[in-house]
């Protein structure tokens, strides 16, 4: 997938996101059912409601589940993988569908339970809006899939292909003949990354646009499912909560619009991305939860010092209700986040993605929180620290380990990943590169860094930092100084409890270990190297890649 904006990450191009995350307008008031004018309108045909959006599009919603069941562009019917229909979750029950007319707008309006769903059009436009409200745990509803039928786009992506011979791990992962790995896990791709997601022909595209996912949880970095394809066909999904490696609880309310754009071959317009969207004829379709733009505030920050400038930073909003985000300007850290709703929030300043400032923000409708230039604390920034030796920098990923780039979208156990084993000398020039992004109990538990020490350095006692940026199964670092001194077991930190490192995911909670390593513990003859073992410990996980695991973000030993 390519575009104007498109980025080279990894191996592949994607279309990056806007950093803010804009907030839709909001709607209140009924629609007054009307017939169509000209070829825009709906009729009924016993079992659909048939919307003709009087440009080049035809979809049909089930009057009795609100499934999307037919999905024609130009004629050709794109709706339909393996015999399902497009759907919240995997389809809901029997559901109260009603569609209402008004103007140039027809909107569709599904209810299930507290779940509230709907599709909406507009007069001339090859696009579905769909916005989904869940109020409360009690209805599944965690992504809304378009399924798309096979054989009509080429497979441009093929390690979400998850159609493959082998099952290697839970029935959804999947190697071929040749050691390749392949899982709908394997996104590559961060909430930030992208506007859109999809496929073209070049004559054709058929894309999902994502909404600002104000109501999702996880945060700018994370990582869920976005696309795969398959012998049966392919899936777009707006996920709306993944529980994959997410650090955060389920938020509530609405969701979206999301887009189903079908165009000509190119990107779907940029005025339907989360960041530009206006939907100000939405305002009075009377969608449950919907808040305008008049009903929104915006913060703004004149800028953030203390930054390391060979680094992107991001500031994020968050409480229990409502998440956003923003890019700091490159050249003095201002940001600006829009479309916000009123309350309190977490601000939190990230520097690649870790968090190296925390504050309180709150914002008002229809109003601007200006904040004052936001000083980083540079003992914040564990980078700042000086360091005896340093593998890797402190940016909240493992990237620039051995393996991470593959990580996000392949296995561990693929033939295109390096030996998860071997050794570091510090000192060598491929500290970083020869480290292994990823400690699993049973599979390189024991990697030994060699380093030597000035008399004065080892003559005194000093402090080891290992950070990590999530951990499966309690998995933590122990360590082991040439053989002689080993640390206590730390206690485990707060990290999710699903799969993270088989699934293309290392963002969890970051979290930094500290040793304090007595100066009994070096070796007193500087021509000798000095040894560092790092173990896994825990008491959970299975075998493999499933025993207990963590992700690196970097190790020093401080002055």
């Amino acid at each position: 997938m390519s575009g104007s904006d498109g980025r080279s990450l990894g191996r592949r191009t994607f279309v990056l996101g806007s950093a803010a995350a804009a907030g839709t307008a909001a709607l209140a008031g009924p629609l007054a059912t009307s017939a169509s004018a000209a070829s825009f309108g709906w009729s009924d045909d016993g079992s659909n409601y048939v919307v003709d959006t009087g440009a080049s599009l035809v979809f049909k919603v089930s009057k009795t589940n609100g499934d999307l069941t037919s999905l024609a562009y130009k004629g050709t019917e794109y709706q339909g993988y393996g015999g399902k229909n497009s759907h919240v979750e995997s389809g809901l029950g029997t559901s109260t569908v009603t569609i209402a007319q008004s103007g140039s707008t027809i909107l569709i309006s599904v209810t299930y339970g507290t779940l509230k769903h709907y599709y909406a059009a507009r007069s001339g436009e090859n696009n579905v809006y769909l916005w989904t409200n869940k109020a409360d745990d009690s209805v599944t509803a965690t992504r809304y899939i378009v399924r798309v039928k096979a054989g009509l786009f080429l497979n441009d992506e093929p390690d979400s292909y998850t159609y493959a011979p082998t099952v290697i791990e839970s029935a959804d992962i999947f190697e071929k003949s040749d050691g390749q790995t392949r899982a709908k896990h394997y996104s590559n791709l961060r909430v930030m990354d992208y506007n859109y997601i999809g496929w073209t022909t070049g004559s054709v595209g058929l894309w999902i646009v994502r909404s600002n996912h104000e109501k999702a949880s996880g945060g700018p970095f994370y990582r869920s499912l976005l696309r795969h394809q398959s012998a049966d066909g392919g899936g777009l999904y707006e996920i709306l909560y993944y529980g994959e490696n997410q650090t955060e609880s389920e938020r509530f309310g609405l969701q979206g619009p999301y887009v189903i754009a079908l165009t000509d071959g190119g990107a779907p317009s940029s005025s339907l991305y989360a960041g530009t969207l206006t939907t100000s004829w939405a305002d009075s379709l009377g969608i449950s939860g919907y808040v305008s733009a008049s009903g929104r505030g915006r913060v703004a920050g004149v800028g953030i010092s203390g930054r390391d400038t060979a680094y992107a930073y991001t500031v994020g909003l968050a409480n229990s209700a409502a998440q956003y985000w923003g890019s700091a300007r490159s050249s003095d850290g201002y940001f600006s986040i829009a479309g916000v709703l009123p309350g309190t929030y977490t601000l939190t300043v990230f520097k690649g993605e870790l968090a190296v400032h925390t504050g309180s923000v709150t914002v008002t409708t229809g109003a601007t929180t200006t904040l004052n230039t936001i000083a980083i604390a540079s003992s914040n920034d564990p980078s700042n620290a000086s360091a005896i030796w340093r593998i890797n920098n402190w940016d909240g990923t493992p990237g620039g380990f051995k393996n991470a780039d593959l990580m996000t979208y392949a296995h561990p156990s693929d033939v295109r990943a390096s030996s998860w084993t071997g050794n570091v000398v510090i000192g060598s020039g491929t500290e970083t590169s020869s480290f292994p992004c990823y400690l699993w109990k049973d599979v390189n538990s024991g990697i030994i860094v060699y380093f030597k020490l000035t008399a004065a350095q080892a003559a005194a006692a000093h402090t080891l930092r290992i950070g990590v940026t999530t951990a499966y199964a309690n998995g933590r670092p122990q360590v082991v100084v040439n053989d002689t001194w080993t640390s206590a077991v730390p206690a485990a930190p707060a990290q999710p409890s699903t799969r993270s490192l088989t699934v293309g995911s290392y963002r969890g909670n970051n979290n930094t270990f500290t040793y304090s390593v007595p100066a009994s513990a070096w070796l007193t003859d500087t021509s000798s190297y000095n040894t560092l073992k790092i173990y896994v410990a825990s008491g959970s996980g299975t075998t493999s890649f499933l025993s207990a695991g963590t992700s690196i973000d970097a190790i020093d030993l401080l002055a």
